[in-house]
């Protein structure tokens, strides 16, 4: 970006006294020793003396390493900071073309782009940069179509916010029982090659093509998400769920398949089943035990399904969703105290953006939505052993196409 203006931010901003924030706004760049605010001035209002155009950067990077041993290669992966630490495949020529025989895209063509934060320049890549993080990640061939699929969501798993968030990622349709996902027992857990494997491929390919995810650098979670390594990634169990598939929902057919990804990933709230007496109590704790801001996406074993049918009569996904929404609620007050609504929902509401520029109008007392119905997600997984559930607060992205990409 030739043309980027650079100022340096102090941070941290979190837990400093008025006295140290006024310093860092009076203060000086430590890199450049000028007055901070002057450099933001000034790059707000001097004009780029420089004019670049007709000027190309070259961005490419080499297609292949050096040969060496197994040893050496492995390390030099590890040092670049290209895997996620754990051991992973060597991307082999060979290993790259099985991996691309599986799709009927041309190793060229451009899958996307991706970066981690809004603020940084997107970086493409093809079909062949993916199947070599598919390689590295250990996943067979024939889970291909669903890697590429993720990466052309354009999501990132590896997005660089402070607050540590990680992606979720949810199969539908006949692709599950096609590469053998799990959506029963143990389905969020280590136990199926395929779920762990395509996870594992959505963070590295996350991490090597949007330019990087090293920390302090192009990664600045404060303590980072174990949820990262496999991206909590597997199949919906759609055999054994009362209502319409997630996919289904987003617009695609049952014989479709499709995956979709969820980002901000970083919260859970669990429970076991729905008691008889005061379950809508104890979902309403669930509720507000989320932070305002993390949209919840309930994960419902087949068991808890039949039961909020059950217990509250909801035959369609559409009416739990909007039990959920109704039930979601809080004190204004309260809700704009949280510091993700301060940052990102309080500048949207004074620009009158509903439905946030109306709760910003809510007495302090009053109890507003902390959620618009549209943020509520419900999937049925799990071997019905027990009525475990869950919410994860983890915000739906987007809905791809798997079939497109075989």
């Amino acid at each position: 970006m030739p043309q980027a203006r650079y100022v340096f931010v102090p941070q941290p901003v979190m837990g400093k006294s008025p006295r140290e924030l006024r310093g860092y706004v009076d203060g000086k760049d430590p890199v450049t020793g000028r007055p901070v605010m002057q450099e933001i001035i000034e790059g707000l209002t001097v004009p780029v003396e420089t004019d670049l155009r007709g000027i190309t950067f070259e961005r490419l990077t080499p297609r292949l390493v050096e040969p060496g041993t197994e040893e050496n290669l492995h390390r030099l992966f590890r040092e670049n900071n290209w895997t996620d630490q754990l051991p992973i495949i060597l991307p082999t020529e060979e290993r790259v073309a099985a991996m691309l025989a599986c799709t009927s895209r041309k190793p060229g063509e451009v899958v996307g782009h991706m970066r981690p934060t809004a603020f940084r320049e997107v970086w493409e890549y093809t079909v062949e940069k993916v199947a070599v993080n598919a390689v590295m990640s250990g996943a067979r061939p024939e889970y291909f179509p669903v890697i590429l699929a993720l990466a052309a969501s354009e999501a990132s798993a590896r997005g660089s916010t402070t607050s540590s968030a990680a992606a979720m990622a949810v199969v539908n349709g006949p692709v599950r029982h096609e590469i053998g996902m799990n959506s029963g027992i143990g389905a969020l857990g280590p136990y199926n090659h395929a779920n762990a494997t395509i996870g594992r491929a959505y963070g590295l390919l996350s991490q090597n093509l949007q330019g990087g995810s090293e920390p302090g650098l192009t990664y600045m979670g404060s303590s980072g998400n174990n949820y990262s390594y496999n991206s909590v990634t597997f199949a919906e169990n759609e055999e054994r769920s009362p209502w319409e598939a997630l996919h289904v929902q987003h617009g695609f057919r049952p014989s479709d398949s499709a995956v979709s990804v969820f980002g901000g990933c970083r919260s859970t709230a669990f429970t076991l089943g729905l008691p008889e007496k005061h379950w809508r109590e104890h979902v309403r704790n669930m509720l507000r035990g989320m932070d305002a801001h993390s949209a919840p996406t309930l994960l419902l074993d087949p068991i808890t399904a039949r039961q909020f049918i059950d217990r509250g009569g909801f035959d369609t996904k559409e009416k739990l969703i909007r039990w959920v929404y109704e039930n979601a609620l809080m004190p204004a007050d309260e809700y704009w105290d949280y510091q993700l609504i301060q940052n990102y929902i309080y500048p949207r509401a004074t620009f009158g953006e509903e439905p946030y520029a109306s709760r910003l109008k809510a007495a302090p007392d009053e109890l507003i939505h902390m959620f618009t119905p549209e943020e509520v997600q419900v999937v049925v997984v799990g071997g019905e052993t027990n009525g475990y559930w869950r919410i994860m607060g983890a915000p739906y992205r987007t809905t791809v196409s798997v079939d497109q990409w075989r």
